[in-house]
C-alpha cells in the first residue's frame, strides 16, 4: 500500500453493515468493482486498506486488483479528508497570479502538507489543478465555498470562518 495519513481507520459498523449490502447487490454485475469503489468511497469518505479488503473478499477478485484500480483512478483516496476539504488550485492563471505562497500559506496555518490531514480530521489539503475559476485567479476551495482573487494575508481569516 502507498500513502498513509498516520490518522488511523475509524469505520463504524453501520458503514460496514451499508457497504456489504451495496456489496452484495453489485457481486452480481459484471464489471462491479468502479461502482463498489464508488459507493465504498461514498460511505467511508475515502478508501483505506481496511476497505479495500471488504470490497475484495465480497467481490471475489483480489486486494491487488482492488488496489489497483484505486491507485489509478484519481477520483479514489486511500487517505481520509478533513472535515473541511480545502483545495488550492495550481493551473496555469492561479499559479503565475500566485497560488503557489497560497498554498504553502495554507499548510504553515494547519501545520500539515498538501496531501495531508490534521491530527484532529478537521483539516484536509490538496494541491489541485485547474477548477474553471481563472478569471478569479487565484483560487481556494473549502468544501463548496470558493474563495477568489486572495493572497496569504487572508488565509487566517478565511480559515477562523471554520473555527
Amino acid at each position: 500500500m502507498a500513502k498513509t495519513s498516520g490518522v488511523p481507520f475509524q469505520g463504524t459498523k453501520e458503514q460496514e453493515v451499508a457497504l456489504r449490502e451495496k456489496l452484495a447487490e453489485l457481486k452480481k454485475v459484471q464489471g462491479g468493482l468502479m461502482p463498489a469503489l464508488q459507493e465504498a468511497q461514498a460511505i467511508y469518505g475515502y478508501l483505506p486498506k481496511e476497505v479495500q479488503i471488504i470490497v475484495a473478499e465480497e467481490l471475489g477478485v483480489s486486494l491487488e486488483e482492488v488496489y489497483g484500480v484505486v491507485s489509478f483512478y484519481a477520483q479514489f483516496s486511500i487517505v481520509p479528508k478533513g472535515k473541511y476539504k480545502i483545495g488550492v488550485c495550481l493551473g496555469t492563471a492561479c499559479y503565475v497570479k500566485g497560488s503557489g505562497d497560497l498554498l504553502a500559506e495554507v499548510e504553515k496555518q494547519l501545520g500539515i502538507k498538501a496531501g495531508g490531514i490534521t491530527p484532529d480530521g478537521k483539516w484536509s489539503i490538496e494541491a489541485t489543478r485547474c477548477i474553471g475559476c481563472c478569471g478569479l485567479a487565484p483560487v481556494m476551495t473549502i468544501n463548496e465555498d470558493v474563495y477568489g482573487r486572495i493572497g496569504p494575508k487572508e488565509v487566517a481569516g478565511i480559515l477562523a470562518k471554520y473555527n
